[in-house]
């Protein structure tokens, strides 16, 4: 049974950084892609960062490009997403996902339907 926990959230203000992680069981994670979304009650799930299988290619929403950073460590199976710069904006309910499907090695997907497994979440709440 994949499980997909989150840690590292909490309370911060503007300008603040966190970092997430995310440890998968059930699974061993190196062949999978992995991402990031967030969403705030009654809104939509939304993406936020991706990394491939390989490690190698990594996608962003606009709104985080060079505040934020994804990244893995197969060896832990974790993922993480390291917030630097935090806004007000950025206050979500952080969830990670699995794709469970072997893309090729160098796509990061960013549709939510090409993931298969989700976590829990994590709230992170940044003050102004």
């Amino acid at each position: 049974q994949v499980q997909l926990v989150e840690s590292g959230g909490g309370l911060v203000q503007a300008g603040d950084s966190l970092r997430l992680s995310c440890a998968a069981s059930g699974v061993a994670i190196n062949m999978n892609a992995m991402a990031w979304f967030r969403q705030a009650p009654g809104k939509e799930r939304e993406f936020v960062a991706a990394i491939s299988q390989s490690g190698i290619s990594t996608n962003y929403v606009d709104s985080v490009k060079g505040r934020f950073i994804i990244s893995r460590d197969n060896a832990k199976n974790t993922v993480y997403l390291q917030m630097n710069s935090l806004k007000p904006e950025d206050t979500d309910i952080y969830a990670c996902a699995l794709a469970l499907r072997h893309f090729q090695p160098n796509y990061a997907p960013k549709a939510r339907n090409e993931y298969d497994y989700w976590g829990q979440g994590t709230q992170v709440t940044v003050s102004s």
